[in-house]
């Protein structure tokens, strides 16, 4: 008998299991176990199970509204009167001279068509082209005085999801599974979903893990059809056999990734196997919106042709994290459908007319479902707007100065942060820089940004690079 076959004859299904703790057989004894010590072997533990907070933290879940292309900050929740005055003449000498990314410089202020009213108790500014996300303004920590690096869009949109210009480094979604773990392993932990014609630039750089290990990335959902492709197993195949070719390739897979330790995507498609078999069972109801009452769909907006796009997607997105998925970004608009270098009026009327009944939809459902507190949203985009005109009618790049909010979680709601000057341009009071919303919402969900670590080559990685702050004053007190 040669020594292959020695190795695979004296090798048992407990013990295959047991040793294989890099892969998913491990974790499959531990979900038959009760997640209980095996008898007479150590623990198992899989990477993705629940961990401990470093301090105590309100946010247990995150559904990230991404605006692709770059929403106008000015024409939304932060209103400037100066541009009125302004309106067609050059910028203020005060600001030098600005040359905005798409290279243009001495063009004119141009003013916004919307109207603005306070909402809520608060009294937020929030412009018509809002009204369903006023309803939700006491929920709202409008933060007027965010900026970042990125002055294109795949430089913006690649620093908002992992903290850099630069391909490489673990995703927002992806630091919060690595330092919470799941709380769901019959669902991905991180979800992604695309809203619009096109696809985000940069593709899965954003939500992909970088130099950490692979089993943190992100699960995209795909825009129409079964929601998870590759799913439903043929029909004449039954359960118990498929359990039993799965746990046979888990062996294999596990003595091929035995002497390739270092390949974390192996590990990862390894663990893929076990989790799509219990995929099978979890998330056909999961993602079942049927399940919903009419009125629910209508609060989301499904009843309506511009809108049920992006409200099935956040309908989707509450029925995840009600059931322990930790992070959920949905993007609208993929492929920078919110971009407006001419014609803004035409464009935000549309993007904002798609988005903003679904976005308090989700509001509205969490807080009376009792999962607000418990679920941080948070919306915005790479950038915002300039206060001057591009092509004569639309708003450039605006890296500068712009603005997000975040919801539940939390946060405390109905309150403005931070401003930037004048006419929109800079952010100049509070000023948050990608790396410190990134520590922010880390800092919500019980997570220490200077603690949470990952080793790579020797050298202790954080997501904000040693250079953010957690915006403390946003904590409801």
């Amino acid at each position: 008998m040669s020594t292959e076959n020695a190795r695979t004859e004296n090798l048992s299904r407990r013990k295959m299991l047991v040793q294989s703790g890099s892969g998913f057989g491990a974790l499959a004894l531990a979900g038959l176990l009760q997640n209980d010590q095996a008898s007479g072997s150590e623990s198992i533990t899989s990477p993705l199970a629940s961990k401990l907070t470093h301090h105590p933290g309100q946010a247990k879940s995150v559904i990230f509204l991404f605006m692709d292309g770059g929403p106008s900050h000015l024409d939304t929740f932060d209103p400037k009167p100066e541009l009125e005055k302004l309106a067609g003449k050059p910028i203020p000498e005060s600001f030098g001279r600005v040359i905005t990314a798409m290279g243009e410089f001495d063009s004119p202020i141009l003013p916004t068509q919307r109207k603005f009213k306070q909402h809520g108790e608060g009294g937020l500014w929030i412009s018509d082209w809002l009204p369903h996300t006023a309803e939700v303004a006491d929920e709202l920590a409008v933060i007027r005085s965010c900026w970042t690096n990125g002055i294109n869009h795949s430089g913006g949109i690649c620093q908002m999801n992992t903290g850099s210009q630069f391909a490489g480094r673990p995703s927002l979604g992806s630091w919060v599974t690595y330092g919470l773990g799941t709380e769901n392993e019959n669902l991905p932990a991180f979800v992604v979903m695309q809203e619009g014609t096109g696809r985000v630039i940069n593709g899965a750089r954003n939500w992909g893990t970088g130099f950490m290990p692979a089993i943190y990335q992100g699960t995209t959902m795909q825009k129409s059809g079964p929601p998870f492709s590759n799913l439903h197993p043929p029909e004449e195949i039954a359960t118990k056999h498929q359990r039993m070719e799965l746990d046979f390739l888990n062996q294999i897979n596990h003595r091929h990734a035995e002497s390739r330790p270092e390949n974390s995507e192996l590990d990862a498609r390894i663990r893929s196997f076990e989790l799509a078999f219990q995929m099978q069972a979890h998330a056909p109801e999961a993602v079942d919106l049927s399940e919903e009452t009419a009125e629910t769909q209508a609060l989301y907006g499904l009843d309506n042709e511009k809108t049920a796009s992006y409200g099935r997607n956040l309908l989707m997105a509450r029925r995840l994290v009600e059931r322990g998925v930790r992070f959920v970004q949905c993007y609208h608009g993929a492929g920078s459908k919110w971009d407006a270098h001419d014609n803004i009026e035409a464009n935000h009327t549309r993007m904002c007319g798609g988005m903003d009944l679904p976005v308090a939809g989700l509001i509205k459902d969490l807080r009376r479902r009792g999962l607000l507190d418990q679920t941080l949203v948070v919306w915005g985009g790479e950038f915002g707007r300039t206060p001057m005109s591009e092509k004569g009618d639309g708003r450039d790049h605006n890296p500068t100065g712009f603005t997000m909010w975040m919801a539940g979680g939390g946060v405390q709601g109905g309150k403005a942060y931070g401003t930037t000057d004048e006419i929109g341009l800079h952010a100049v009071e509070d000023r948050l820089h990608v790396h410190d919303i990134h520590s922010t919402v880390l800092h919500l969900m019980g997570l220490n940004h200077k603690e949470l670590i990952y080793i790579h080559k020797g050298r202790p990685e954080r997501i904000d690079q040693n250079e953010g702050r957690a915006y403390k004053e946003i904590v409801a007190t």
